[in-house]
């Protein structure tokens, strides 16, 4: 993109793993970009030791002026309140997008401040780690990733495009949505894992005895399961906060398949559960 690069300034609030790793990739895209950060002081300054930002500004408002693109990358609760600052400073030519988990909350309370002007583009890359920090950000974090974008694919707005390129040329794959699939969806793939792998955890916590038994047992097979459990609650509060319902309901379709298998542990039955989910494993392999 490199000599055609549509944003020449770009805001990024919060430079945290998310934030600090979309500035990283961009960058990597366009050296030449100037890159602003809005973020905690400390978070700010390891982004520009870094060299994910070439600035740090002192307050959303002038780190919004001037940009081309404004990132947001903050907790969900965060996001929501900060829209007003950013929807008075932002540029009438700007972009304003976002990298929060859900996509309903926040896109409501966006209707309620971009009207006219800058226009505001809900996404949500579906990369991270199981830690946080701009001290693990990464450019190549989003490479092969789903990237939802609350928008459709024919949007006739140029910042929409100009935006899905850069996505492109970080590697991740654009995939259209509308915010209530999206948290429906996230609910499942996403939402339900992490709450799966903190319950696994606490099992195996509640039943390792003075011995160690069973942990000093695990082997890569629970390391595996339990990847997810490391993230820490902070990461994670505004995001059950803001998608309960559909959590709710991905926590009962698994109870349900729960009961299912445990009827059948004492027959061959439970063997087609296992060909259904290799078949699933299957298909989730071949995804870019």
């Amino acid at each position: 993109m490199a000599g055609t690069f549509p944003f020449r300034r770009i805001a990024v609030i919060g430079t945290g793993l998310i934030g600090g790793s979309f500035a990283l990739a961009v960058r990597k895209q366009n050296p030449g970009v100037s890159l602003v950060g809005y973020a905690r002081p400390d978070s700010a300054q390891q982004a520009r030791e870094r060299g994910a930002i070439d600035e740090a500004a002192s307050g959303p408002s002038s780190a919004v002026h001037g940009a081309d693109l404004v990132y947001i990358a903050l907790p969900i609760g965060a996001s929501i309140e900060i829209l007003p600052a950013i929807a008075a400073a932002a540029e009438p030519h700007a972009l304003v997008t976002d990298a929060g988990s859900t996509k309903s909350a926040i896109g409501n309370a966006a209707r309620n401040h971009f009207r006219t002007g800058a226009r505001f583009l809900g996404g949500h890359p579906m990369a991270g780690k199981e830690v946080s920090g701009i001290e693990h950000a990464d450019a190549e974090l989003f490479r092969n990733a789903p990237y939802a974008l609350m928008a459709t694919e024919g949007d006739p707005d140029p910042r929409v495009r100009c935006f899905v390129e850069l996505v492109r040329a970080m590697g991740a794959r654009p995939v259209w949505s509308d915010a209530e699939t999206h948290d429906w969806a996230v609910g499942i793939v996403s939402h339900l894992p992490q709450l799966l792998s903190v319950a696994l955890a606490n099992v195996v916590r509640d039943e390792t005895d003075e011995t160690g038994l069973p942990l000093n047992l695990a082997g890569p097979g629970l390391q595996d399961m339990l990847r997810l459990s490391g993230s820490p609650y902070e990461v994670w509060r505004d995001i059950f906060l803001t998608n309960t319902d559909n959590i709710s309901h991905a926590l009962d379709r698994l109870e349900q398949a729960i009961d299912h298998i445990r009827t059948r542990l004492a027959s061959k039955e439970l063997e087609s559960e296992f060909h259904a989910a290799n078949e699933l494993y299957g298909l989730l392999r071949k995804q870019p």
